[in-house]
């Protein structure tokens, strides 16, 4: 299932990310506000459990999760939308997966791998802002239900048709949420219009 944050301040930090003019600390700073936008649509699912709570005047109901919420970036550029996670939920558990595209094939290759425990009563949300073809997000997605997971939804700033439909085949169940749906993929796997490679605009190491 894909959900598109529809917020038209998201609309504006999604222009100044695609601008090639724009430098490395406004495009982590737009990047992070995309990423609140998005996190807050990626944990609009979450169950909540009834609890009563002591106003200064009387009780009343208020509402805890029912579930616990580990977030696990992709490396590199998943770590932009780390920190709009933890602002967003500050008693998230986090995990790191780190994974290597290989720019001939395309395919990724694990090379870190660190995360909570797993099982039905965690909700994971994938943080990976860019869904190009989809091999890291299936990758890391294949290796997280494996661990357990059973609640898994991916959040990512821009995604590709290509990717979606290799995520939404191979895990039906996955929730999507992404604050752009691009045109397509080149020939390169690089998503059209896009906004080139988000870690290396991110971290300056173009």
């Amino acid at each position: 299932m894909l959900i598109v944050v529809e917020h038209p301040l998201c609309a504006c930090d999604l222009t100044v990310v695609r601008d090639r003019r724009t430098d490395s600390a406004l495009f982590r700073g737009a990047m992070h506000r995309i990423g609140m936008h998005v996190c807050l649509a990626a944990t609009q699912h979450l169950a909540l459990e009834p609890i009563t709570v002591s106003t200064p005047l009387e009780e009343t109901t208020g509402y805890k999760l029912a579930r616990r919420v580990v977030a696990v970036p992709i490396l590199r550029a998943g770590l932009m939308f780390l920190e709009p996670m933890i602002h967003v939920l500050p008693t998230v558990e986090v995990g790191f997966i780190g994974l290597r595209r290989d720019e001939e094939t395309l395919q990724p290759t694990e090379y870190y791998w660190k995360v909570p425990p797993l099982d039905e009563n965690a909700s994971v949300v994938v943080l990976d802002p860019m869904l190009a073809t989809g091999g890291s997000a299936a990758w890391a997605i294949e290796r997280l239900v494996a661990a357990g997971a059973r609640d898994v939804t991916l959040a990512c700033a821009i995604a590709a048709p290509e990717g979606i439909e290799r995520i939404e085949t191979a895990f039906p169940d996955v929730r999507i949420v992404a604050a752009a749906l691009d045109r397509q993929l080149d020939e390169h796997g690089f998503i059209l219009p896009g906004l080139g490679d988000a870690g290396d605009r991110s971290f300056a190491t173009v």
